[in-house]
């Protein structure tokens, strides 16, 4: 399993010096379990993938425009499985991808934390769920939930004998993807933000205010007393590599001129559906026309994955977030020197790749906090 073969990873000389351990993973990744034995009863939900089916029941039950009220949300794909699986329903569990990998080092089934809950309906500012979903038929399936960085309690006997971490060492709540992208940065004030520009483009903007518009695919995660407020676009790194090669990525950045703006005029998605800024499961990609010159090719869509970005900064602006001073980028495209100029032309904004780029270093983070 991936997970162990991490864990062999770690340097022998360093696991006796393993306190505590946290996972991040992406947001609205959704596992349906055996809540008896920790089976899945189906395939896994992936975090862009929309059950449009079960939008209509979602928006029947939910406030308006809440979180919950987009395809792609967690509440979507288990309504969506609890209406067509006919499995027996009387030993289920929601997991979310980071929580089942916390699980199988900690064995608590059913353990989860209010970033990742927030796509299921959970209220990070009340720290409950909403009574409109209590009372559902399927609210028995929901996790329990905690603070990001919670201790769940000590790694199991056999994982921490096999690998030789400390007798004290303990298992803590994880975060998404992003927000730990978001805690790597070190970005604590409001009006920082951090753009991560991996497989796909997700943006986080610290904010003294709370904004939630499903609308816009717009919501709000907690942390501490503010609220990260932003979004997941389905445009990113994975377009790119539909097309590219990691040496022709560097190879033809080298030859951009990131002061010149592009006039070509690109959606990139890598299929059919986007979830911010503009929340619309139709959503053709649009990458045409294709310039022969594989250089303006290039530039073409990292300009149109910039004005994206853009549009989302300004959108969490109109919509009465604290307005963005600054962008920290994490994720992989933070390499990319000629894409960070041309965010700088776009966006109008201060532009510089994170001290730390890795969201890894924000789950270690919290597990530091739950360590102490």
């Amino acid at each position: 399993m991936t997970l162990y073969s991490l864990l062999e990873n770690v340097p022998a000389s360093l696991r006796p010096l393993i306190a505590s351990i946290s996972i991040d993973g992406t947001s609205a990744t959704t596992i349906i379990l055996d809540s008896n034995t920790g089976e899945p009863l189906s395939r896994p939900f992936l975090y862009n993938e929309s059950c449009s089916d079960a939008l209509p029941v979602v928006k029947s039950i939910a406030p308006e425009n809440h979180t919950v009220c987009s395809g792609s949300s967690t509440l979507c794909k288990l309504v969506s499985w609890w209406n067509s699986d006919d499995a027996n329903k009387e030993s289920v569990l929601l997991m979310h991808q980071a929580d089942w990998l916390l699980w199988l080092l900690h064995g608590k089934l059913g353990v989860s934390d209010y970033n990742n809950a927030l796509k299921i309906g959970y209220d990070p500012e009340l720290e409950s769920y909403p009574s409109w979903l209590i009372s559902q038929p399927y609210s028995r399936v929901l996790p329990s939930v905690l603070a990001p960085g919670t201790s769940i309690g000590p790694i199991k006997e056999d994982i921490r004998i096999e690998f030789g971490f400390p007798q004290d060492s303990v298992v803590c709540t994880g975060t998404t993807d992003s927000i730990a992208a978001f805690l790597a940065a070190r970005a604590t004030e409001p009006g920082k933000a951090v753009t991560s520009l991996g497989s796909t483009l997700a943006i986080k903007l610290l904010s003294t205010n709370r904004i939630e518009d499903a609308r816009f695919g717009v919501y709000s995660h907690r942390l501490d007393d503010k609220w990260l407020v932003g979004g997941a676009s389905n445009t990113g790194g994975a377009v790119l590599r539909q097309f590219f090669t990691d040496e022709q990525l560097i190879e033809l950045s080298e030859q951009i001129n990131p002061m010149e703006a592009s006039s070509l005029d690109y959606y990139p998605l890598q299929a059919v559906g986007e979830r911010f800024p503009v929340a619309d499961p139709k959503m053709k990609p649009r990458l045409h026309p294709r310039p022969e010159n594989d250089v303006e090719f290039l530039h073409g869509i990292l300009e149109s994955i910039a004005r994206i970005e853009a549009k989302a900064y300004n959108l969490l602006k109109d919509l009465g977030a604290t307005e963005v001073n600054e962008v920290f980028t994490a994720g992989g495209g933070a390499k990319n020197e000629k894409w960070t100029e041309i965010r700088k032309r776009v966006l109008g904004l201060p532009v510089s790749r994170a001290t730390q780029t890795e969201a890894a270093y924000g789950a270690a983070l919290l597990a530091l906090k739950g360590a102490q």
